[in-house]
């Protein structure tokens, strides 16, 4: 029996009942559970088999409440999240003593996101409580844009997954911190650095930390689908390489023409916003052919382009 279902009052009763549901955001599917229960963030992290030192966001419902969770908001802060709230930005800030450390790895700061989804939306206008949601996947494989993604990893471990639809932007948020109250990307995401920088300036990078993240998404393996993956320059020069073996090909916009490979276009449109939203059910697809080898094009290093090159590239086991 399916576990997707498009019943709210069923979703807050069982997160009430400090259990999880899967949720539907803009950028992927999320394991949701009460930040203030410690078993069910428990649960999110013995589920997903996520390391502890890895933080989780946490999703509210307004810019009302972003009061309720952190002590301070720097004023650049308040700039993105007047320019992108509801929507794909996370931004990490200092927490206040209700936010259990289980949630933060033991930091002092909690990344908060308030969803664009209109089901989540009204999900945590319903709930006491905000919710903790990385993506519901089994930590480092792909993530899920689809609640039969999400059926397929966790149908015998959790009780529902809220039914949005597939998500529009298709790769999780862009995570903002703060040093000095000057903002820093921590995770390259759905927004592009140069919306970012129109609101706020010149911003910078610091997206890679294996030891303690500042938050989620910084692991350099990530993302991954089971088959080995290749993320090239030159996808004809690369195929050549793996002459007789089963061969799925990820490109931007142009197809290349081989009738011996599997091949997924991302957007013929040319489209980075496109490319990013087919991106991960594309994986998923490949990845259930039981091919040899997924080779992806390298994207142009602009806009979107670059945060698809992030996904790809920790979703490699080599880079040709």
């Amino acid at each position: 029996m399916s576990i997707i279902s498009k019943d709210i009052q069923q979703a807050i009763h069982i997160l009430t009942n400090e259990e999880l549901v899967a949720i539907p955001t803009e950028t992927v599917y999320g394991l949701a559970g009460n930040i203030f229960s410690e078993k069910a963030i428990n649960c999110i992290f013995s589920t997903k088999k996520r390391p502890f030192f890895n933080p989780l966001i946490v999703h509210l419902p307004s810019v009302d409440a972003l009061n309720n969770v952190v002590t301070h908001i720097p004023p650049k802060a308040k700039l993105l999240a007047e320019a992108f709230w509801p929507g794909s930005m996370t931004l990490v800030l200092p927490k206040n003593n209700k936010i259990p450390d289980l949630i933060t790895a033991g930091k002092e700061t909690v990344a908060v996101r308030i969803p664009n989804h209109p089901v989540t939306l009204e999900l945590l206008k319903n709930l006491p409580f905000p919710l903790a949601a990385p993506s519901a996947n089994p930590f480092g494989s792909i993530s899920p844009t689809k609640p039969e993604h999400v059926e397929d990893y966790f149908k015998n471990d959790i009780k529902m997954v809220l039914d949005g639809g597939s998500c529009s932007n298709g790769i999780e948020s862009t995570i903002i911190g703060f040093e000095n109250d000057e903002p820093i990307i921590y995770r390259l995401g759905a927004l592009a650095i140069e919306d970012i920088e129109d609101v706020v300036g010149e911003i910078s990078i610091k997206n890679k930390k294996e030891e303690s993240p500042d938050a989620p998404g910084m692991l350099s393996k990530h993302y991954a689908p089971k088959t080995q993956t290749f993320l090239v320059d030159n996808i004809t020069e690369e195929v050549k390489k793996h002459q007789g073996k089963k061969i799925g090909v990820l490109v931007f916009h142009t197809s290349i023409n081989d009738d011996s490979i599997t091949e997924i276009i991302l957007s013929k449109k040319s489209s980075f916003q496109e490319a990013a939203s087919n991106l991960y059910n594309a994986m998923h697809e490949l990845d259930h052919l039981h091919l040899d080898v997924i080779i992806a094009e390298r994207f142009p290093l602009q806009g979107l382009g670059k945060s698809i090159n992030d996904r790809l590239q920790r979703a490699t086991f080599s880079d040709s």
